[in-house]
């Protein structure tokens, strides 16, 4: 019987469904070569307060607004988006770096996984409900797809040349 049900236990494991996907996602766990996994932050009171997630604006007096406003000021090109520009952690977010790449201009980004409520706010802030966001100048221009057609149709090109030329008299 022990033997029976190591067999079983060890086949589940290597299972091709088990081992190349996910097998079960609820509430922030998953379960993958036989390990379970928790995305979620521990309830338990005894936690360490070194381990709790902590909001730095919220402790500064700074809004989330004011930060994103100072932000897209600041950053004549602006990227919101999920990982960083060095490591994108969505396929949009690495389309909007490539894109951007091409013209040699300084990007501003911040990572929004790093914080769900300055994600929200930036979504408040734009009235748009996707990720990546580009702010050009102020204003802003869209996510991933939108940069994409505006590069192929050279109206991006036009949008960004003062910024080229001014990053190069900044450079000299």
């Amino acid at each position: 019987m022990a033997r029976s049900l190591s067999n079983m236990l060890l086949k589940g494991m290597s299972s091709p469904t088990t081992t190349n996907s996910l097998r079960t996602m609820v509430s922030g766990s998953f379960c993958r070569k036989g390990m379970q996994y928790s995305t979620t932050v521990p309830s338990d009171p005894d936690t360490h307060d070194d381990f709790k997630p902590t909001n730095k604006a919220a402790s500064s007096g700074i809004s989330l607004k004011d930060i994103v406003e100072k932000d897209i000021k600041e950053n004549p090109v602006m990227l919101y988006m999920k990982g960083i520009p060095e490591q994108p952690r969505c396929g949009f977010s690495s389309l909007a770096v490539r894109v951007l790449n091409e013209y040699n201009v300084r990007v501003g980004a911040r990572n929004i996984l790093e914080d769900q409520e300055l994600k929200n706010a930036v979504k408040t802030f734009s009235h748009w409900p996707t990720f990546p966001q580009i702010f050009i100048k102020g204003e802003f221009v869209g996510g991933s797809d939108i940069i994409l057609n505006m590069h192929q149709s050279g109206e991006l090109k036009e949008k960004l040349k003062d910024l080229t030329a001014e990053d190069d008299k900044q450079e000299k």
